[in-house]
């Protein structure tokens, strides 16, 4: 009786030994043993741990239904801000619809590669099913269909968190010029908000939806024997989140290819519209004159806001997966990080009403607004954790406290690192005006100050990442890592909204310059774009840091599915991993970046046509082919996303197969290490170049627009364009993606060792050097 939890579960001891005297055919009785140690195991009766799985994920469902509600509450609120005259909706229809092609010609290349991966998973598990592995017979043939329909259903979610959001952030930024024109800076930062509220509870209601009741789905027909008792198998639990791998393989292949192909399109406008048009032409940002600036607008919907959301997407969905997989099918903790974040929702909603701001406020003040919604979201949390924790571990409160510590350090850490980002980024501290300051000796001056900027930038959050693993480490081991990155992302639906936010100020100040109105219309939106470019640096930091911590809790899931217990890094094998792995994300990085140079070297050409040959274009008395910038940004971006995205995806097959899964394990390893240091140094220097431009426009620094000065930080802008938005935001997802990939197949290599099957290799070696080829000849 001392093994059983709870006085009330010693009582089913006669049932469970007359049980076994009668069946001993069909129960390893040392499994029985070892469940019995478990904090919630088959035999707790009670919430959550009944014979039903439902119960697990009840309080999730119920919160990722109040996230959709609130989404339809906040588009409700929104449609009643005016939507402004007939040219600024025009403008604004012109920018939604450029971004509505893009996302429709992205995802018809997509569902093509959503199909081929749904068809190999499930032939794969099917003839090999991942359940043989573990229990030592043949396995469920259902496990084909379980891991393709998560795939699907992963990857379609992800997609429609992009659409929904993009769709409503192009319909806020009109109406958010016109609350900067008739109603002031206060009423403009709500609707701004508004709309990027609308992303964030989009993303944490389906991401949440989905993955609980994908994790129902998957307990239901399960042949184990628990179910004879009447309550929830640890077997039916680690079989259905394994299960979920898929689930979180089709977000992150939807994240990434929508994060590089978001990035190149708003970053090809947006370079080839700003060195064409504010260096070489002397045109404000924004001129309706500029062939560019629609396509630019349009790149921010889809980088930022479509982008972004997948990308978060695929991290939130991702920690609870990774955290119900290091659980081992104990009830309680496989139902903690499904309760930690639907808490988290109802927190966010708390938080969203929090913010606001008075008209004439300084960039301090407005950051403030925003911080309330997060910093408010976060106490909440806090509260609703300790009570969730008091009910789930009344038998253990030890433990469950240690779990509430590394929830609150996630917490910390993430509004730790997005204060440190804000630092580095924000023209009110130290390090952006140095880089404006660089600009007196010119453009070269301002990329080198920024690019030590950026590397000096990466200690703050190294430093907070390392203390919260080795802090979570100690107090609950792997599992409390994970809690750690649950507890991070628990507010993001505020979190996101605060990111999303950015874009549609930026589109607001662009509609307003194209729209000619007052200048006092244009300060108003200038000061929102300029907290914009803060909370996008900020967000990305935030981001950085949570795929961080999911990803080295999705590599522990690994190595426990691949049947590794200790991986020595001095081991040849495992090093020359850690030393693949270190190279990929300069590999993606250097590839992104040239796709941007390659698109932007297609817009400056058009954009300069035009200009010479379009009569009174330069006068203002033509107007420019905008839609021709827009097809051409489409069609780059698609073309140039393939080759990175088939890297990403064939990277850890090819290490895994060919030569097992230590070396798997250490290539997964260095890509997160270096993965971490290049995404922050990137998005960081792109942050404080970008803003240190926009404090000599915004505060009339070293003389304001139009000197020598302004042109050199324009130059270095240009440069931070593709490292903040293009390759630096996707490296998280991809160190998440390849993560994603191996605990997926860590199944199929259980038990390899080293070259054991390394023909099997061989097959997507040939996919890439197939995939290489092509893409060169044809794009």
């Amino acid at each position: 009786k001392n093994t059983f939890p709870t006085r009330h579960a010693a009582s089913h001891l006669p049932t469970v030994l007359n049980y076994l005297v009668t069946n001993t055919d069909r129960i390893p009785l040392m499994s029985v043993a070892t469940r019995l140690e478990d904090g919630c195991t088959g035999l707790k009766a009670g919430y959550p741990c009944g014979e039903n799985p439902i119960n697990i994920v009840s309080l999730s469902l119920a919160c990722s239904g109040l996230a959709l509600v609130m989404v339809f509450w906040l588009m409700r609120k929104l449609k009643s801000y005016e939507r402004g005259t007939d040219e600024m909706n025009k403008l604004s229809d012109k920018i939604q619809s450029g971004a509505r092609a893009f996302l429709t010609t992205e995802y018809k290349y997509l569902s093509a590669f959503v199909l081929l991966v749904f068809s190999v998973l499930l032939v794969i598990y099917t003839v090999d099913p991942p359940t043989g592995k573990y229990n030592g017979g043949d396995g469920d043939r259902i496990d084909g269909i379980r891991a393709g329909s998560c795939f699907i259903a992963g990857a379609i979610l992800s997609a429609s968190a992009g659409w929904a959001g993009m769709m409503v952030a192009t319909d806020a930024n009109v109406r958010t010029t016109q609350a900067a024109d008739k109603q002031g800076l206060s009423v403009a930062l709500r609707v701004a908000f508004t709309g990027g509220a609308v992303m964030g509870f989009t993303v944490v209601g389906l991401g949440l939806l989905g993955v609980s009741l994908f994790f129902y789905l998957m307990t239901i027909n399960r042949d184990t024997y628990s179910n004879d008792f009447g309550w929830t198998d640890s077997g039916t639990l680690i079989a259905a989140v394994d299960s979920l791998a898929s689930f979180g393989f089709g977000a992150s292949s939807i994240a990434l290819f929508a994060r590089v192909a978001g990035g190149i399109y708003t970053k090809a406008a947006d370079v080839g519209a700003d060195l064409v048009g504010k260096v070489e032409m002397d045109i404000p940002e924004d001129d309706p004159r500029n062939p560019a600036v629609i396509a630019d607008n349009v790149g921010d919907n889809v980088g930022d806001v479509a982008g972004m959301g997948a990308d978060l997407f695929e991290s939130f969905v991702g920690s609870i997966i990774a955290a119900a997989t290091l659980a081992n099918g104990d009830a309680i903790k496989v139902a903690l990080p499904f309760w930690i974040a639907g808490a988290g929702i109802v927190a966010s909603v708390i938080g969203f009403f929090a913010v606001g701001t008075k008209d004439g406020a300084s960039q301090r003040q407005l950051l403030f607004a925003l911080h309330k919604g997060v910093i408010l979201s976060s106490v909440f949390v806090l509260g609703f954790s300790a009570i969730i924790i008091s009910q789930l571990f009344d038998h253990d409160s030890k433990e469950g406290w240690k779990l509430f510590a590394c929830i609150a350090i996630g917490l910390v850490a993430g509004i730790l690192i997005g204060q440190a980002t804000e630092y580095y980024t924000s023209y009110s501290f130290w390090p952006t005006q140095s880089i404006t300051q660089a600009g007196v000796t010119g453009p070269a001056t301002v990329i080198i100050q920024g690019i030590g900027i950026g590397m000096v930038s990466c200690v703050g959050p190294v430093l907070i990442i390392v203390s919260t693993i080795l802090g979570c480490n100690a107090l609950s081991g792997q599992y409390g890592i994970a809690m750690a990155a649950v507890g991070m992302l628990s507010t993001l639906g505020v979190t996101l909204a605060t990111d999303a936010y950015g874009p549609i100020a930026d589109n607001a100040g662009g509609i307003a310059e194209m729209a000619v109105l007052e200048e006092r219309v244009r300060e108003t939106t200038d000061a929102l774009d300029a907290l914009g470019n803060t909370t996008a640096a900020t967000g990305k930091g935030f981001a950085i840091g949570s795929a961080v911590l999911t990803s080295l809790s999705l590599l522990a899931a690994f190595k426990d599915k691949a049947g590794l217990t200790v991986v020595d890094i001095g081991d040849p094998v495992v090093l020359s991993g850690a030393l693949f792995g270190a190279m990929l994300p300069f590999l993606f990085a250097a590839l992104t970046m040239l796709s941007v140079q390659k698109a932007a070297g297609a817009i400056i050409i058009e954009v300069r046509r035009q200009f010479s040959q379009i009569e009174g274009l330069r006068e203002g008395t033509a107007e420019a082919d905008s839609d021709k910038c827009v097809a051409i940004s489409t069609q780059s971006s698609v073309e140039e996303m393939i080759l990175p995205g088939v890297y990403a995806v064939l990277s850890p097959l090819i290490v895994g197969l060919l030569i097992g899964p230590k070396c798997l394990t250490g290539m997964l390893g260095g890509s997160i290490a270096s993965g971490m240091m290049l995404a922050i140094m990137m998005a960081n220097a792109g942050g404080a170049w970008d803003n240190s431009k926009k404090y000599i426009e915004i505060e009339g620094a070293c003389g304001g627009k139009g000197t020598t000065v302004h042109k050199a930080c324009i130059v270095g802008d240009t440069v931070g364009d593709p490292f903040k938005d293009t390759s630096g935001p996707s490296l998280n997802i991809l160190i998440k993606l390849m993560s994603m990939i191996s605990l997926t197949i860590a199944p199929i290599i259980r038990g390899w060792e080293d070259w054991e099957f390394w023909y099997w290799g061989l097959l997507p070696i040939g996919l890439c050097l197939i995939a290489t080829v092509l893409v060169h000849h044809f794009y």
